[in-house]
């Protein structure tokens, strides 16, 4: 939803394991290395542990890539099964045809130890992966151990990656697994991301999806931080909701505030709680500063017995006057066609709004407004985008609402704040919340745009045109320099480099393309006296 506004290609903090999205950090890298040791070392076991969210899977996926094309790999992610059911699933994962309905425990071992014995004949390493393994059985842990006891003279024809959370070590140390810890070879256990870490892996997401400038500021870097202990889902969750929250807002970055606001909505109190400290070097912190007041206070109150008694007048100080500002009170009833006119009007009532917006009174739509704006100099522009950007284009708008009974109804969009927005419904002018507005709108919008005389079409860069003129004069008064006086100019060089930095600081894609979102944009910058949504 929010891609268009902050001119992403892709959403940056998707939870899906995209490998274009992977950011290794040093902890992930170190936490490969051991795998991979431990891939060859060739002893039936690797372990990988960590906190839910810490890139487990990520790891693993990477070491993937790792492993020969040649492969067979069987890969459970639900481990919550029986003896027979894991069975079961490595051969469906390996492809091991069974007998339905009659597969005992021992048909099922010797089907997977034949089929090692093929692999391993025809050089093809076969490797066990599970996923969430903390939650597998001791009696199932014990048949995966014993079915690693097939092997060579030099090789396991079986290798076992688990990934679990800090739990699995514990199960391990438990008696009667003994010899299954005593072949694991390699583990290690993934911590979240260091702090230093962060800002970079925020930057390489919103790289890759297509922004380089940074869209969350130092102080939000540390306040996400805060919130989630540099846990990577986490951290994808609350990016992905705060800029949502953005988006809605009209904000060009991510403020603190709305990562708060963001947490309390996505994790609840527990995060909150988190926020506030659970670490031992936030408590140290605490009762450190404790003991420095209670000495402080100590120190106070015998300076104060020292010192001569002051007369009630003498010690008396003014009380400062305190105002609590309530906010206003805004209703959140949903939007509703309430006009004497059918709903199916709608469109028309608000294209006769936006029209009287732009100085014409009396306009014929019988031909669709498109027409009408055609035939007095003007373009009529639809599309989906979001608040932000309508925000951003800085004209009034038709929206498309939807009621809360599903049907549709058209509005005029005539000004718009942070927190309200005004609307024309009918004749009816009404003040809503932002908020509210976007449970009802979704993106569809309709607003007229006058695009120079010289408008023929779209401007790539190193074409030449009159339109290039016009954008030179323009950006001679943004930048404060003199125009080049040159009407066979083409859209490159210095010219170029000034659209793609006026494109950049406006928000939208910085491909030097000059279309409506850019000359309006501009048109905006240098006053050309057409209707706004604010001033």
């Amino acid at each position: 939803m929010y891609k268009d506004y902050f001119g992403l290609k892709e959403e940056p903090f998707s939870i899906a394991p995209d490998p274009q999205f992977l950011y290794m950090s040093e902890r992930h890298r170190e936490a490969l290395a051991h795998l991979i040791y431990g891939m060859k070392a060739d002893s039936g076991f690797v372990l990988l542990t960590g906190e839910v969210g810490t890139g487990k899977t990520t790891v693993c996926r990477c070491l993937l890539g790792q492993i020969p094309d040649n492969s067979e790999i069987a890969f459970i992610l639900n481990p919550k099964l029986s003896v027979v059911e894991l069975l079961a699933t490595i051969c469906d994962e390996l492809k091991i045809a069974y007998p339905s309905g009659r597969a005992s425990v021992k048909v099922f071992v010797d089907l997977i130890n034949s089929f090692l014995l093929n692999a391993h004949a025809q050089g093809k390493q076969t490797v066990l992966i599970i996923d969430e393994a903390q939650n597998l059985q001791v009696d199932v842990l014990e048949q995966i151990r014993l079915l690693t006891n097939l092997e060579t003279d030099k090789h396991k024809l079986l290798q076992v990656i688990m990934l679990g959370q800090p739990e699995l070590n514990s199960m391990l140390e438990r008696s009667e697994l003994r010899q299954l810890a005593q072949r694991v070879t390699a583990r290690y256990h993934l911590e979240p991301l260091g702090k230093n870490e962060l800002e970079s892996y925020l930057h390489h997401r919103l790289a890759v999806a297509g922004v380089e400038r940074p869209l969350f500021p130092k102080a939000a870097v540390n306040k996400l931080y805060s919130l989630t202990n540099g846990v990577p889902r986490l951290i994808n969750l609350l990016c992905d909701r705060a800029l949502l929250g953005a988006y809605v807002k009209g904000q060009s970055v991510v403020s603190p505030e709305l990562l708060k606001e963001a947490a309390t909505e996505i994790f609840g109190r527990k995060v909150q709680r988190q926020e506030r400290g659970s670490s031992a070097w936030h408590w140290l912190y605490v009762i450190l500063l404790s003991l420095i007041l209670v000495t402080g206070i100590v120190f106070l109150v015998a300076l104060f017995r020292l010192m001569p008694a002051k007369t009630v007048n003498e010690v008396q100080q003014p009380t400062a006057k305190i105002e609590i500002m309530q906010p206003p009170i805004v209703a959140a009833e949903p939007l509703r066609w309430t006009a004497e006119e059918p709903a199916s009007m709608s469109s028309v009532l608000a294209y006769q709004v936006l029209f009287r917006l732009w100085g014409f009174d009396d306009v014929n739509l019988d031909q669709g407004a498109r027409k009408q704006a055609a035939d007095l100099g003007l373009e009529l522009l639809t599309k989906r985008a979001s608040l932000g950007r309508l925000k951003q284009l800085n004209r009034p708008a038709v929206l498309k609402i939807v009621d809360p009974q599903g049907d549709n109804f058209y509005a005029t969009l005539t000004g718009l704040t942070d927190e309200m927005a005004t609307l024309v419904i009918g004749t009816d002018v009404h003040q809503v919340a932002v908020s509210q507005l976007v449970q009802q709108w979704f993106g569809d919008y309709g607003l007229m745009w006058q695009p120079p005389a010289e408008y023929q079409g779209v401007v790539k860069p190193g074409e030449t045109g009159p339109l290039v003129y016009w954008l030179e004069q323009k950006m001679a008064i943004l930048t404060n320099r003199p125009p080049t006086i040159d009407s066979g100019l083409s859209l490159k060089g210095e010219l170029l480099e000034e659209i793609q930095a006026f494109q950049k600081t406006a928000g939208i894609e910085a491909d030097g393309v000059v279309g409506p979102h850019t000359l309006m944009l501009l048109n905006t910058r240098v006053g050309d006296g057409q209707p706004t949504l604010y001033q």
